[in-house]
Protein backbone atom coordinates (compact mmCIF):
# COMPACT_ATOMS: atom_id res chain seq x y z
CA UNK A 1 0.00 0.00 0.00
CA UNK A 2 2.49 2.49 0.83
CA UNK A 3 4.41 1.60 -2.00
CA UNK A 4 1.80 2.38 -4.21
CA UNK A 5 0.76 5.45 -2.98
CA UNK A 6 4.56 6.74 -3.42
CA UNK A 7 4.85 5.82 -6.71
CA UNK A 8 1.05 7.95 -7.32
CA UNK A 9 3.03 10.77 -5.44
CA UNK A 10 5.99 10.44 -7.89
CA UNK A 11 4.25 10.68 -11.08
CA UNK A 12 2.07 13.73 -9.95
CA UNK A 13 4.18 16.06 -7.91
CA UNK A 14 4.63 19.42 -10.01
CA UNK A 15 6.82 17.13 -12.87
CA UNK A 16 3.79 16.66 -15.29
CA UNK A 17 4.46 19.09 -18.11
CA UNK A 18 2.32 21.61 -19.00
CA UNK A 19 2.28 22.78 -15.36
CA UNK A 20 -0.84 25.42 -15.79
CA UNK A 21 -2.60 22.24 -16.73
CA UNK A 22 -2.36 20.59 -12.88
CA UNK A 23 -4.32 23.13 -11.41
CA UNK A 24 -8.06 21.97 -11.81
CA UNK A 25 -7.37 17.87 -11.27
CA UNK A 26 -3.93 16.95 -10.91
CA UNK A 27 -2.45 19.44 -8.78
CA UNK A 28 -5.25 18.33 -6.15
CA UNK A 29 -4.18 14.75 -6.95
CA UNK A 30 -0.78 15.88 -5.86
CA UNK A 31 -1.66 17.25 -2.73
CA UNK A 32 -3.85 13.99 -1.91
CA UNK A 33 -0.94 11.69 -2.93
CA UNK A 34 1.61 13.73 -0.70
CA UNK A 35 -0.49 14.05 2.08
CA UNK A 36 -1.10 10.78 2.04
CA UNK A 37 2.20 9.18 1.44
CA UNK A 38 3.59 11.17 4.25
CA UNK A 39 0.77 10.21 7.23
CA UNK A 40 0.87 6.23 6.09
CA UNK A 41 4.57 6.71 8.07
CA UNK A 42 2.28 7.31 11.30
CA UNK A 43 -0.73 4.87 10.44
CA UNK A 44 0.57 2.25 8.43
CA UNK A 45 0.24 0.68 11.96
CA UNK A 46 -3.43 1.47 12.09
CA UNK A 47 -5.35 0.27 9.09
CA UNK A 48 -8.80 1.03 10.32
CA UNK A 49 -7.49 4.92 10.35
CA UNK A 50 -6.96 4.54 6.64
CA UNK A 51 -10.43 5.19 5.32
CA UNK A 52 -11.00 8.10 7.61
CA UNK A 53 -7.61 9.95 6.41
CA UNK A 54 -8.74 9.06 2.54
CA UNK A 55 -12.10 10.73 3.41
CA UNK A 56 -10.51 13.84 5.16
CA UNK A 57 -8.10 14.27 2.51
CA UNK A 58 -11.22 13.64 -0.39
CA UNK A 59 -13.26 16.74 1.62
CA UNK A 60 -9.38 18.83 0.84
CA UNK A 61 -10.29 18.54 -2.23
CA UNK A 62 -13.02 21.44 -2.92
CA UNK A 63 -10.97 23.89 -0.44
CA UNK A 64 -7.60 23.06 -2.95
CA UNK A 65 -9.81 24.06 -6.07
CA UNK A 66 -11.10 27.09 -4.48
CA UNK A 67 -7.65 28.31 -3.74
CA UNK A 68 -6.67 27.38 -7.29
CA UNK A 69 -9.35 28.91 -9.15
CA UNK A 70 -8.51 32.23 -6.86
CA UNK A 71 -5.18 32.63 -7.97
CA UNK A 72 -6.47 32.65 -11.77
CA UNK A 73 -7.96 35.61 -10.93
CA UNK A 74 -5.15 37.63 -9.29
CA UNK A 75 -3.76 38.44 -12.46
CA UNK A 76 -5.19 39.81 -15.60
CA UNK A 77 -3.29 38.57 -18.97
CA UNK A 78 -1.85 41.14 -21.43
CA UNK A 79 -3.37 39.57 -24.69
CA UNK A 80 -6.80 40.80 -23.40
CA UNK A 81 -5.72 44.42 -24.63
CA UNK A 82 -6.42 42.83 -27.87
CA UNK A 83 -10.29 42.64 -27.78
CA UNK A 84 -10.33 46.63 -26.18
CA UNK A 85 -8.81 47.42 -29.74
CA UNK A 86 -4.71 47.50 -28.82
CA UNK A 87 -2.74 46.32 -31.87
CA UNK A 88 -1.30 42.86 -31.38
CA UNK A 89 1.78 44.14 -32.07
CA UNK A 90 2.13 46.68 -29.69
CA UNK A 91 1.12 44.09 -26.95
CA UNK A 92 4.08 42.27 -28.19
CA UNK A 93 6.58 45.15 -27.67
CA UNK A 94 5.15 45.21 -24.00
CA UNK A 95 5.47 41.59 -23.49
CA UNK A 96 9.24 41.84 -25.00
CA UNK A 97 10.01 44.41 -22.38
CA UNK A 98 8.89 42.13 -19.66
CA UNK A 99 5.16 43.05 -19.02
CA UNK A 100 2.97 40.40 -19.08
CA UNK A 101 -0.55 41.50 -17.42
CA UNK A 102 -2.69 44.36 -17.10
CA UNK A 103 -1.98 44.42 -13.43
CA UNK A 104 1.57 44.50 -14.15
CA UNK A 105 1.06 47.27 -17.08
CA UNK A 106 -0.60 49.73 -14.63
CA UNK A 107 2.31 49.83 -12.31
CA UNK A 108 4.45 51.91 -14.86
CA UNK A 109 4.72 55.34 -15.42
CA UNK A 110 3.36 56.37 -18.66
CA UNK A 111 6.98 57.84 -19.03
CA UNK A 112 8.27 54.48 -18.78
CA UNK A 113 5.80 53.00 -21.17
CA UNK A 114 7.14 55.35 -23.61
CA UNK A 115 10.74 54.71 -23.62
CA UNK A 116 9.55 51.25 -25.34
CA UNK A 117 10.63 50.99 -28.70
CA UNK A 118 7.91 52.07 -30.94
CA UNK A 119 5.52 53.27 -28.50
CA UNK A 120 4.76 56.92 -28.98
CA UNK A 121 2.68 58.86 -26.23
CA UNK A 122 -0.39 58.62 -27.94
CA UNK A 123 -0.61 54.46 -28.23
CA UNK A 124 0.41 54.56 -24.78
CA UNK A 125 -2.56 56.54 -23.53
CA UNK A 126 -4.40 54.68 -25.17
CA UNK A 127 -3.36 51.13 -24.09
CA UNK A 128 -3.47 52.40 -20.55
CA UNK A 129 -7.06 53.44 -21.01
CA UNK A 130 -8.20 49.65 -22.09
CA UNK A 131 -6.15 48.60 -19.15
CA UNK A 132 -8.33 50.66 -16.94
CA UNK A 133 -11.54 48.72 -17.98
CA UNK A 134 -10.05 45.66 -17.40
CA UNK A 135 -8.61 46.10 -14.06
CA UNK A 136 -9.61 48.23 -10.91
CA UNK A 137 -6.86 50.37 -9.44
CA UNK A 138 -8.91 52.65 -7.80
CA UNK A 139 -10.32 52.93 -4.73
CA UNK A 140 -11.66 50.10 -2.69
CA UNK A 141 -13.63 49.48 0.66
CA UNK A 142 -12.03 48.40 4.33
CA UNK A 143 -14.07 45.12 3.79
CA UNK A 144 -12.68 44.43 -0.26
CA UNK A 145 -8.94 45.04 1.38
CA UNK A 146 -9.96 42.20 4.04
CA UNK A 147 -11.30 39.92 1.40
CA UNK A 148 -8.50 40.20 -0.97
CA UNK A 149 -5.88 39.76 1.93
CA UNK A 150 -7.55 36.51 2.27
CA UNK A 151 -5.64 35.23 -1.04
CA UNK A 152 -2.39 35.94 0.92
CA UNK A 153 -0.99 32.40 1.16
CA UNK A 154 1.33 32.13 4.59
CA UNK A 155 4.64 29.84 3.83
CA UNK A 156 5.80 27.02 6.61
CA UNK A 157 9.53 27.69 7.61
CA UNK A 158 9.48 24.11 8.89
CA UNK A 159 9.62 25.41 12.63
CA UNK A 160 6.85 25.84 14.38
CA UNK A 161 8.70 28.52 16.80
CA UNK A 162 9.36 30.89 13.68
CA UNK A 163 5.94 30.46 12.54
CA UNK A 164 4.52 31.37 15.65
CA UNK A 165 6.51 34.26 15.70
CA UNK A 166 5.17 35.35 11.83
CA UNK A 167 1.49 34.37 12.71
CA UNK A 168 1.92 31.44 10.60
CA UNK A 169 4.49 31.90 8.32
CA UNK A 170 6.38 33.75 5.26
CA UNK A 171 3.52 35.24 3.64
CA UNK A 172 2.89 36.13 -0.11
CA UNK A 173 2.09 39.38 -1.49
CA UNK A 174 5.17 40.76 0.49
CA UNK A 175 8.92 41.56 0.95
CA UNK A 176 10.19 39.69 4.32
CA UNK A 177 14.26 40.32 4.60
CA UNK A 178 16.29 38.20 7.02
CA UNK A 179 19.42 40.09 8.28
CA UNK A 180 22.26 39.03 10.30
CA UNK A 181 25.65 38.13 10.33
CA UNK A 182 27.02 35.16 8.56
CA UNK A 183 26.64 31.56 9.66
CA UNK A 184 23.11 33.25 11.56
CA UNK A 185 20.85 30.82 9.37
CA UNK A 186 19.79 32.68 6.96
CA UNK A 187 20.59 31.35 3.71
CA UNK A 188 19.52 27.72 5.75
CA UNK A 189 16.19 29.41 5.79
CA UNK A 190 16.25 30.18 1.82
CA UNK A 191 16.88 26.21 1.34
CA UNK A 192 14.23 25.29 3.30
CA UNK A 193 11.70 27.34 1.98
CA UNK A 194 12.57 26.02 -1.40
CA UNK A 195 10.80 22.49 -0.11
CA UNK A 196 8.00 23.85 2.12
CA UNK A 197 7.00 26.20 -0.54
CA UNK A 198 6.06 23.04 -2.50
CA UNK A 199 3.81 21.21 -0.30
CA UNK A 200 0.12 21.58 -0.16
CA UNK A 201 -1.59 24.38 1.24
CA UNK A 202 -3.33 21.62 3.64
CA UNK A 203 0.06 21.45 4.95
CA UNK A 204 1.29 25.14 5.09
CA UNK A 205 2.91 25.13 1.95
CA UNK A 206 2.43 27.09 -0.86
CA UNK A 207 1.23 24.74 -3.67
CA UNK A 208 3.80 26.36 -6.05
CA UNK A 209 7.17 26.73 -7.54
CA UNK A 210 10.20 28.37 -6.26
CA UNK A 211 12.57 31.25 -8.53
CA UNK A 212 16.29 31.46 -6.52
CA UNK A 213 18.38 34.72 -7.31
CA UNK A 214 21.75 34.01 -5.78
CA UNK A 215 24.20 36.50 -5.83
CA UNK A 216 26.79 35.09 -3.32
CA UNK A 217 27.01 31.74 -5.01
CA UNK A 218 25.66 29.81 -1.71
CA UNK A 219 22.73 27.77 -3.02
CA UNK A 220 23.41 24.09 -2.37
CA UNK A 221 21.21 21.41 -4.53
CA UNK A 222 22.72 18.49 -2.06
CA UNK A 223 21.17 20.50 0.82
CA UNK A 224 17.93 20.74 -1.03
CA UNK A 225 17.74 16.71 -1.24
CA UNK A 226 18.56 16.62 2.73
CA UNK A 227 15.40 18.65 3.47
CA UNK A 228 12.97 17.56 0.70
CA UNK A 229 13.68 13.99 2.52
CA UNK A 230 13.27 15.51 5.77
CA UNK A 231 9.82 16.31 4.72
CA UNK A 232 9.15 12.82 2.76
CA UNK A 233 9.37 14.71 -0.66
CA UNK A 234 10.53 13.24 -4.12
CA UNK A 235 13.95 15.22 -3.71
CA UNK A 236 14.26 14.89 -7.93
CA UNK A 237 10.15 16.52 -8.21
CA UNK A 238 11.45 19.31 -5.86
CA UNK A 239 14.37 19.93 -7.45
CA UNK A 240 12.94 20.21 -10.82
CA UNK A 241 10.44 22.69 -9.56
CA UNK A 242 12.96 25.25 -8.54
CA UNK A 243 14.55 27.96 -11.00
CA UNK A 244 18.12 29.21 -10.64
CA UNK A 245 19.84 31.76 -11.56
CA UNK A 246 23.42 33.13 -10.53
CA UNK A 247 23.96 36.85 -10.98
CA UNK A 248 27.15 37.98 -10.93
CA UNK A 249 26.50 42.10 -11.56
CA UNK A 250 23.56 44.74 -9.94
CA UNK A 251 22.82 44.78 -13.76
CA UNK A 252 22.54 40.95 -14.19
CA UNK A 253 20.45 40.64 -10.89
CA UNK A 254 17.84 43.56 -12.29
CA UNK A 255 17.98 41.72 -15.93
CA UNK A 256 16.95 38.49 -14.34
CA UNK A 257 13.78 40.11 -12.20
CA UNK A 258 12.66 41.17 -15.57
CA UNK A 259 12.49 38.05 -17.11
CA UNK A 260 10.46 36.45 -14.10
CA UNK A 261 6.89 38.01 -14.96
CA UNK A 262 6.64 35.87 -18.33
CA UNK A 263 7.79 32.56 -16.08
CA UNK A 264 4.93 33.89 -13.42
CA UNK A 265 2.11 34.49 -16.12
CA UNK A 266 2.48 31.42 -16.97
CA UNK A 267 3.25 28.80 -14.17
CA UNK A 268 2.48 28.65 -10.43
CA UNK A 269 4.82 30.52 -8.91
CA UNK A 270 4.48 30.86 -4.89
CA UNK A 271 7.88 32.30 -3.77
CA UNK A 272 10.68 34.50 -4.89
CA UNK A 273 14.06 34.41 -2.85
CA UNK A 274 16.99 36.74 -3.83
CA UNK A 275 20.36 35.77 -1.54
CA UNK A 276 20.97 38.29 -0.60
CA UNK A 277 19.59 41.81 -2.00
CA UNK A 278 22.65 43.90 -1.17
CA UNK A 279 25.67 41.97 -2.28
CA UNK A 280 26.39 42.93 -5.88
CA UNK A 281 25.13 46.47 -5.03
CA UNK A 282 28.12 46.74 -2.57
CA UNK A 283 30.71 45.50 -4.84
CA UNK A 284 29.87 47.69 -8.23
CA UNK A 285 29.30 50.81 -6.08
CA UNK A 286 32.15 51.88 -4.46
CA UNK A 287 32.53 55.51 -2.39
CA UNK A 288 30.74 57.99 -0.73
CA UNK A 289 30.75 59.67 -4.73
CA UNK A 290 28.68 56.75 -5.83
CA UNK A 291 26.11 55.74 -3.29
CA UNK A 292 23.49 58.01 -4.51
CA UNK A 293 23.30 56.67 -7.74
CA UNK A 294 23.85 53.20 -5.74
CA UNK A 295 20.62 53.95 -3.77
CA UNK A 296 18.67 55.12 -6.26
CA UNK A 297 19.21 51.67 -8.18
CA UNK A 298 18.57 49.50 -5.20
CA UNK A 299 15.07 51.27 -4.72
CA UNK A 300 14.06 50.49 -8.39
CA UNK A 301 15.20 47.05 -7.70
CA UNK A 302 12.91 47.12 -5.19
CA UNK A 303 10.23 48.49 -6.54
CA UNK A 304 10.39 46.04 -8.89
CA UNK A 305 10.54 43.29 -6.80
CA UNK A 306 7.49 44.74 -4.61
CA UNK A 307 5.56 44.65 -8.07
CA UNK A 308 6.58 40.93 -8.85
CA UNK A 309 5.01 40.04 -5.45
CA UNK A 310 1.70 42.15 -5.34
CA UNK A 311 1.13 41.20 -9.28
CA UNK A 312 1.41 37.42 -8.66
CA UNK A 313 0.59 37.11 -5.16
CA UNK A 314 4.26 35.10 -4.08
CA UNK A 315 5.91 35.62 -1.46
CA UNK A 316 9.84 37.32 -1.61
CA UNK A 317 12.32 35.95 0.85
CA UNK A 318 15.94 37.84 0.34
CA UNK A 319 18.86 37.70 2.75
CA UNK A 320 20.73 41.32 3.78
CA UNK A 321 24.31 41.76 5.06
CA UNK A 322 25.06 43.76 8.34
CA UNK A 323 27.69 46.54 8.62
CA UNK A 324 29.21 48.45 11.33
CA UNK A 325 27.76 51.36 13.11
CA UNK A 326 30.29 53.99 13.85
CA UNK A 327 28.08 55.59 15.74
CA UNK A 328 26.57 53.24 17.95
CA UNK A 329 28.75 53.87 20.46
CA UNK A 330 30.40 51.56 23.44
CA UNK A 331 26.95 51.52 25.48
CA UNK A 332 25.41 49.16 22.03
CA UNK A 333 25.56 45.69 22.76
CA UNK A 334 25.34 45.06 18.98
CA UNK A 335 26.60 48.15 17.13
CA UNK A 336 25.57 46.71 13.46
CA UNK A 337 23.23 47.80 11.62
CA UNK A 338 21.08 46.04 8.36
CA UNK A 339 22.80 47.60 4.98
CA UNK A 340 21.00 49.29 2.56
CA UNK A 341 20.13 52.30 4.18
CA UNK A 342 16.81 53.92 4.74
CA UNK A 343 15.77 52.84 0.83
CA UNK A 344 15.68 49.35 1.97
CA UNK A 345 14.24 50.04 5.41
CA UNK A 346 10.90 51.64 3.77
CA UNK A 347 10.36 49.16 0.81
CA UNK A 348 10.34 45.84 2.84
CA UNK A 349 7.44 45.06 4.67
CA UNK A 350 8.35 42.40 7.31
CA UNK A 351 12.65 42.97 8.73
CA UNK A 352 14.28 39.95 10.93
CA UNK A 353 17.19 39.97 12.79
CA UNK A 354 18.82 36.91 12.63
CA UNK A 355 21.46 35.91 15.08
CA UNK A 356 23.37 33.19 16.62
CA UNK A 357 22.56 32.02 20.29
CA UNK A 358 24.17 29.67 22.46
CA UNK A 359 25.97 26.43 20.82
CA UNK A 360 23.90 25.62 17.44
CA UNK A 361 21.38 27.65 18.63
CA UNK A 362 19.85 30.54 16.30
CA UNK A 363 17.32 33.51 17.45
CA UNK A 364 15.19 35.42 15.23
CA UNK A 365 13.58 38.85 16.24
CA UNK A 366 10.92 40.65 14.36
CA UNK A 367 12.85 43.91 13.80
CA UNK A 368 9.87 45.67 12.05
CA UNK A 369 6.49 44.64 10.17
CA UNK A 370 2.80 45.86 10.14
CA UNK A 371 0.96 43.65 11.76
CA UNK A 372 3.16 41.40 14.13
CA UNK A 373 3.75 42.13 17.95
CA UNK A 374 7.91 42.14 18.59
CA UNK A 375 9.17 38.68 19.97
CA UNK A 376 11.50 36.09 19.20
CA UNK A 377 12.50 32.36 18.08
CA UNK A 378 15.09 30.40 19.78
CA UNK A 379 16.82 27.59 17.74
CA UNK A 380 14.61 27.29 14.67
Amino acid sequence: MISKFNGILRAVQFRLPPYKTLRSSTLILSSFGLSLSLSLSRFKRKPKMLSALKSEEASMQLVEREEIDEDDELFEAIDKLIAQGINAGDVKKLQDAGIHTCNGLMMHTKKNLTGIKGLSEAKVDKICEAAEKIVNFGYMTGSDALLKRKSVVRITTGSQALDDLLGGGIETAAITEAFGEFRSGKTQLAHTLCVTTQLPTSMKGGNGKVAYIDTEGTFRPDRIVQIAERFGMDPGAVLDNIIYARAYTYEHQHNLLLGLAAKMSEEPFKILIVDSIIALFRVDFTGRGELADRQQKLAQMLSRIIKIAEEFNVAVYMTNQVISDPGGGMFISDPKKPAGGHVLAHAVTIRLSFRKGKGEQRVCKVFDAPNLPEGEAISF
